[in-house]
């Protein structure tokens, strides 16, 4: 059973740039993962405006009976996002592991354009590598 069902990037625009599915249950299509993206970068917002704590950057965790939605914002504005199983409490740490790949192998990448979806064979390999050890931590836990 994988502890993280899917993985989204968005840039500061609220766009899609990457999307990577890790479970088999409840595959959705590019056009629910488009929405899925837009909702959570305009709740995300939202939830800066409305937070009554000064300095707020947003929902970090949305915890729901099938699945918890972990979110990690990055300083220019990206948000990284994981989608996994109830209770996995070790994801900001992979959070931000994946945020040190993108920087490592995306934006370091001279062909790589800002905003634009990633594709970048280097970043899915080490991304993989990543998820894996992830899922080998849990099971040893």
């Amino acid at each position: 059973m994988a502890a993280i069902y899917s993985l989204y990037i968005i840039n500061k625009s609220g766009g899609l740039i990457f999307y990577k599915e890790y479970g088999s249950a409840g595959r959705m299509d590019t056009n629910d993962s488009l929405r899925l993206a837009s909702l959570w970068h305009s709740m995300h917002a939202i939830s800066q405006q409305l937070s009554p704590v000064s300095g707020c950057s947003g929902i970090e965790l949305l915890q729901a009976d099938t699945f918890d939605l972990h979110c990690f914002q990055s300083l220019t504005g990206t948000k990284f996002f994981v989608v996994c199983e109830p209770g996995s409490l070790h994801m900001e740490a992979l959070l931000k592991q994946i945020y040190e790949l993108y920087t490592d192998y995306v934006l370091k990448n001279p062909f790589y354009e800002m905003e634009m979806p990633v594709r970048c064979e280097l970043f899915d390999i080490n991304l993989a590598q990543a998820v894996q050890k992830d899922r080998v931590a849990l099971l040893g836990r």
